[in-house]
């Protein structure tokens, strides 16, 4: 007896964002969603691109974040980019919110994922922007990196 539900590994990234922003720490939030947008998800059909995260009333929301119409949904279908709630505890919430009063950090939205159980949840982290010049240094560090990895591999295959 197999589950259908684990069989499917759904992982949306915000690739951007390690691009963008240094993170701090990061926290699994499950996220409140509607029967079409969970269909929609596991479809794939989901862009965490130009999301982010806020508070409103002590509760913590996603913005932007996109989930297409359902395909097969009817008249029930779900907004595209309407504010989601996430689901964390509350002294996690307080903690965020503490942090995010800071100058210059933010909460963003890095990965969506159907987890074993079948429940949709968001990592999101708590990240400060960098500059440009820490951006130009990431990606010197990748390409020195890289070039080190095929120079190994050209030597092993020797």
């Amino acid at each position: 007896m197999s589950s259908e539900k684990g069989s499917k590994n759904i992982m949306i990234t915000n690739r951007r964002a390690t691009h963008d922003y240094a993170f701090l720490s990061e926290l699994e939030a499950g996220i409140v969603l509607t029967g079409t947008e969970i269909k929609s998800i596991r479809e794939g059909y989901a862009n965490l691109t130009d999301a982010y995260c806020i508070f409103d009333h002590g509760e913590l929301y996603v913005k932007n974040m996109n989930i297409s119409e359902y395909a097969n949904g009817s008249y029930y279908n779900h907004e595209a980019k309407r504010n989601r709630k996430l689901l964390l505890r509350r002294n996690e919430l307080r903690k965020l919110e503490r942090k995010l009063k800071e100058k210059g950090t933010s909460i963003i939205p890095y990965k969506l994922y159907i987890n074993e159980r079948g429940f949709a949840k968001l990592l999101i982290a708590l990240a400060v922007g960098k500059k440009s010049y820490d951006k130009r240094e990431a990606i010197k560090e990748r390409d020195v990196k890289r070039d080190i990895d095929k120079v190994m591999k050209a030597y092993k295959n020797k």
